[in-house]
């Protein structure tokens, strides 16, 4: 059977295909693996060389983004090039790749490596015919030098995105290539937007209730009552572009700060063996208990600029262990200063670490209309100044969009989150008491001992 009747047919049905690829004969017929559901075949069928596609997250959107390069790579015989806003997203869809690859019987030869002697890590697919599927995160520079056909995905994340647009087009201009484009909204400043209003592409929408209605398995009322943010439901399912004029961060400043190589995952075993020559570390901690997270947040001084080298997040955990697990961040010799949270349930924990480390290496910090106004200037000018960097994380970026500055009948400035499921800016208040951290005087950086600390009816916190 020739490609272009093998492509046909693996379109309607995510079919398995036997291992003879290359010689262009199947040995035996095809059997069904994942149906597609109407809206992923329409969009897998489609003929057309650019499309843009704005998907409600939870709709099967890098899965059928990935299995329609496959294909038109395949019956092309052309190189596909996925671009996404993370290494860690990057990972996860050429692993989507690899299966549909595996489901239809492609053999593959998966490589990892560094792109061309830097530390983006690439991942790279070598399907039968040497066709490459190459999957990367997105940045300016790995956006160039490869010819073929490009998926730049959940383009809306993506920093930069203008200077990548720049870098993708001669890529995909070269010998007919194809791109498609694909994302949740984020906002308008971005260049996501910009092409929804480009008309030569091809345009799909599927929000939430439209998947559901073409057979998604999905609960909308109950995504909607657990995510508790209508702005934020809009958005994420409902596809909406929203207009940012409320926001104190637009996804645009986020995105400007977003390093696609940080991560939301600390590694205590490096950490250990971190000293002040590497770059001072600052831990911000924002206390919650039940209704809301604890969310501890380190960065690392570097040139100038605050990396983040991790996070901790810990929701319906006990304070004990909240304070176990702060000990073994404060412990770590290259800790200057620790800015907590103690308005409310944080003063006990604050005052804890105060006791224990050192007023001059711990800082506790009770929340007022004129302290968060600081901290969240603070945090915004490090933004504006690209002098932080963060995570591509969605969750992060949520919460830290999350925050509005009103102005009430009084004339007093608040700065508030709404409170949701996944929290209630805790992840911004942690970062922005990191920041403070790092502008607050310290004496010098010791590494505490690694007997358990007290814990006990001096405190009060025998819980």
């Amino acid at each position: 059977m020739k490609l272009s009747q093998r492509f046909a047919l693996c379109m309607g049905l995510a079919t398995a295909m036997c291992s003879d690829t290359a010689a262009g004969a199947i040995g035996a017929p095809p059997t069904a693996v994942v149906p597609l559901l109407p809206y992923q075949r329409a969009i897998v069928e489609l003929d057309a060389r650019f499309t843009w596609n704005n998907w409600s997250r939870q709709t099967g959107k890098s899965f059928a983004m990935s299995l329609r390069r496959i294909l038109r790579g395949v019956e092309r015989q052309r190189n596909q090039i996925f671009l996404s806003a993370s290494e860690q997203q990057s990972r996860e869809l050429m692993m989507k790749a690899r299966q549909h690859c595996q489901a239809m019987k492609i053999a593959t030869d998966l490589r990892k490596n560094y792109w061309a002697d830097t530390s983006f890590r690439q991942l790279e697919l070598t399907l039968p015919g040497g066709i490459r599927i190459i999957g990367l995160p997105a940045n300016p520079r790995t956006a160039r030098g490869f010819t073929g056909d490009v998926l730049l995905d959940e383009f809306a994340m993506h920093q930069n995105d203008s200077d990548i647009w720049a870098s993708v087009f001669p890529t995909v201009l070269r010998g007919d290539g194809e791109l498609d484009v694909a994302s949740t909204p984020k906002g308008k400043s971005n260049k996501f937007y910009a092409i929804s209003l480009n008309d030569s592409f091809a345009h799909s929408t599927v929000t939430l209730p439209e998947a559901i209605e073409q057979g998604l398995q999905a609960d909308a009322d109950e995504i909607y009552a657990a995510m508790g943010d209508e702005q934020l439901y809009r958005q994420e399912f409902l596809c909406e572009f929203l207009d940012e004029s409320t926001a104190y961060l637009t996804y645009e400043m986020i995105a400007a700060c977003e390093d696609p190589q940080a991560t939301t995952q600390l590694d205590f075993d490096h950490l250990r063996d971190v000293d002040n020559k590497d770059g001072d570390l600052y831990v911000g901690v924002d206390i919650g208990r039940k209704r809301d997270l604890t969310v501890i947040w380190v960065l690392q001084e570097v040139a100038g600029v605050l990396a983040t080298i991790g996070t901790v997040e810990m929701k319906g955990t006990t304070f004990r262990t909240q304070y176990k697990v702060l000990c073994d961040v404060l412990r770590l010799k290259g800790v200057r200063r620790c800015c907590i949270d103690s308005t409310g349930l944080g003063m006990q924990i604050a005052e804890a670490a105060v006791e224990d480390f050192g007023a001059y290496r711990v800082e506790a910090v009770t929340f007022t209309p004129n302290v968060k106004a600081d901290l969240a200037g603070r945090l915004r000018i490090k933004v504006e100044d690209r002098a932080i960097r963060i995570p591509a994380d969605a969750t992060i970026r949520n919460d830290w969009h999350s925050i509005r500055r009103s102005v009430t009948s009084a004339g007093n400035v608040r700065y508030e989150g709404e409170r949701t499921e996944a929290g209630h800016a805790d992840r911004f208040w942690a970062a922005a008491l990191a920041v403070h951290a790092a502008g607050t005087p310290s004496g010098p950086a010791e590494a505490m001992g690694a007997n358990p600390l007290r814990w006990g009816k001096r405190r009060g916190l025998m819980l």
